[in-house]
C-alpha cells in the first residue's frame, strides 16, 4: 500500500510539471520509470535520446573509412551503413560492383543510415585506396593471409586514420589491396567454417577500432 501510493504521488508531480498537454510517449515514459524503478528497466524509443540526421553530421567523425570491394549483396551493403552510423564513421566507399543508395533492398537493412552517413562511389579500388593513403590513413585489409594482424592487437597501432577494406562475399578482397596494405587483420575463429557474414565482420572490426577513440 505504501508503494502504490509513492507511486501514485510521484505520478502526479510528474505530470504537473510536464508540458499542460504531455504526448502520449511521454505520459507513459513517466508511468514506465515509476512502476519499474530498476536499472533492468527497458529503455523506449524515445527514450534513447538519439541525434537526428542534422545533429548526427555535424559531429565529429571517427577518422575511420569503410571501402567496400565488390559487396554483391545488398542487405549486406544496407548493414554495413547501419553499423557505421551506430560507430560514427566518417565515410563509406563504394567499389566494384557494389550497389549504390537509393535502393529499395539497400534501405530494409540502412533503415535511414543512407542519409546519414557520408558515402562515395569509386569504381577502382586501388584508386581509391590511393587517396586514403594520400590523406595520411593506413590502409587495413580484413582478410585470411599467410601473415596477418589479429584483431585483438590492433590497438598497438597508430596512425592518423584507417581505411578498412571489406571484400566480395565470395571471393573476398581484391589481392591487390593485400599487397599495397599497411595490415592484413583477421578475425580470430574456432569453429569449423572459418567465415563469417561480411557485415557482421565488418561490425566486429568497427568497435575494435572505435573503441580507441572513446
Amino acid at each position: 500500500m505504501f508503494f502504490a501510493t509513492r507511486v501514485i504521488e510521484k505520478l502526479k508531480i510528474a505530470v504537473f510539471e510536464a508540458a499542460s498537454e504531455p504526448t502520449f510517449p511521454q505520459f507513459y515514459s513517466i508511468f514506465e520509470l515509476f512502476m519499474s524503478e530498476k536499472s533492468t528497466k527497458k529503455l523506449k524509443l524515445w527514450e534513447l535520446d538519439r541525434l537526428d540526421e542534422a545533429q548526427f553530421k555535424a559531429q565529429p567523425k571517427f577518422p575511420i573509412v569503410l571501402v567496400l570491394d565488390s559487396i554483391r549483396s545488398l542487405n549486406n551493403i544496407g548493414a554495413f551503413f547501419r553499423t557505421a552510423d551506430a560507430f560514427n564513421i566518417e565515410q563509406i566507399i563504394l567499389c566494384g560492383i557494389t550497389a549504390q543508395p537509393p535502393h529499395r533492398e539497400i534501405h530494409k537493412t540502412a533503415l535511414g543510415a543512407t542519409e546519414t552517413v557520408k558515402w562515395t562511389y569509386e569504381p577502382d579500388l586501388m584508386t581509391a585506396l590511393e587517396k586514403q593513403r594520400n590523406k595520411g590513413y593506413q590502409i587495413g585489409v580484413v582478410e585470411q593471409a599467410v601473415q596477418t594482424t589479429l584483431l585483438q592487437d590492433v590497438h598497438r597501432i597508430e596512425a592518423k586514420g584507417f581505411a578498412l577494406v571489406f571484400g566480395n562475399e565470395v571471393d573476398g578482397v581484391d589481392q591487390r589491396a593485400l599487397d599495397v596494405a599497411d595490415h592484413i587483420i583477421e578475425i580470430p575463429q574456432f569453429g569449423t567454417k572459418h567465415s563469417l557474414n561480411v557485415s557482421v565482420c565488418a561490425g566486429i572490426v568497427m568497435w575494435e577500432f572505435v573503441k580507441r577513440y572513446i
